[in-house]
């Protein structure tokens, strides 16, 4: 089975250094217009990893997606 996976959103200084955070897990998208990055890390690990994104020095915050939350079932209930 895939282990549970979190999106996370983080917003950079500079794009350019964004790319570096592939190391903490799989980078997906930088949008260089406003400057943030999505970042896919295992569910068990998401503490851990937003901690050492959030002490580099090109990082202002990181969020968690809410995607997962979302409903996702758009059948019509009648």
């Amino acid at each position: 089975m895939f282990p549970k996976r979190a999106g996370l959103i983080v917003w950079v200084n500079d794009t350019r250094l964004a790319k570096n955070l592939e190391r903490f897990g799989n980078l997906l998208y930088i949008s260089k217009r406003l400057r943030y990055a999505v970042l896919y890390v295992n569910e068990s690990e998401v503490k851990n990893k937003i901690t050492n994104i959030e002490k580099l020095h090109y990082v202002r915050r990181v969020e968690r997606s809410l995607r997962t939350e979302l409903m996702t079932d758009f059948t019509k209930v009648t």
